[in-house]
């Protein structure tokens, strides 16, 4: 009788399959718990049990979701609330430019895997070798994600009335600090590290003396300024070069 060891479907490099559906379901296990705070904080911003869940059913990115209800409950216009939010939520088309050529999906399917671009399918996906491993990676984050932070919400946000006054706990920073510590080792070019710092400085040193909302469309200008201010620096950089070899 012969030994037959049984191989695990695995991606380029021997990563398993198993590993990477692990990996994905620690990602949305851990982020998906966050939507209990969403949903406190919402619900303590005045806005109804509906509209809470709408926004994580229909919305589905938390740190959009978070700059939205907390610039209402700072008393801002709801107009000036939603753009902020929507700003915020652009990078996600971004990383649907990329993550298109990756997942290769059909056409009819494409409308609905768009739903689940967020910080957290990007990085699992873009952390996969081969296109098997970024589809699993996505999938299963995706749904791990979706289904945790829509229940979550719903939880948090019929939790409120019991846990009284959400300002007291500090949950409305619980999105945020997802959001940053995802965000954080992604900076890894000077580049990255100084459009992240001036947006930190626009954010934080206007949000005195513009309306709720407003910091974050203006820190959005870090990135043109700091890539205009690249720019100028290197074309002058290379004017003295020339004038250099010219003598």
């Amino acid at each position: 009788m012969t030994d037959q060891t049984v191989v695990p479907e695995t991606n380029v490099e021997g990563k398993p399959d198993a590993a990477v559906v692990r990996d994905a379901l620690g990602v949305g296990v851990a982020v998906g718990l966050s939507g209990f705070a969403f949903g406190v904080t919402s619900a303590g911003s005045g806005l109804t049990l509906a509209q809470t869940c709408a926004l994580s059913l229909l919305v589905f990115t938390g740190a959009s979701q978070f700059a939205l209800v907390g610039a209402l409950a700072a008393g801002g216009n709801p107009l000036t609330a939603a753009a902020g939010a929507f700003f915020l939520g652009v990078r996600n088309a971004f990383y649907g430019l990329r993550l298109s050529q990756l997942l290769a999906l059909p056409r009819a399917v494409r409308p609905f895997a768009a739903q689940w671009v967020i910080d957290e399918t990007t990085a699992v996906a873009l952390a996969q070798p081969t296109r098997r491993g970024v589809r699993i990676g996505f999938t299963v984050t995706g749904l791990t994600l979706y289904l945790l932070w829509n229940l979550t919400t719903l939880l948090g946000a019929l939790g409120a009335e019991a846990i009284g006054d959400t300002d007291a706990w500090g949950l409305d920073a619980a999105g945020p600090a997802v959001f940053l510590a995802l965000l954080a080792p992604m900076l890894r070019t000077t580049t990255e590290r100084m459009v992240a710092a001036l947006a930190v400085l626009l954010g934080l040193g206007l949000l005195p003396v513009l309306p709720a909302g407003v910091p974050v469309l203006v820190a959005a200008l870090a990135a043109p300024v700091v890539l205009w201010a690249r720019g100028r620096r290197g074309s002058g950089a290379g004017r003295d070069l020339a004038r250099e070899e010219d003598r």
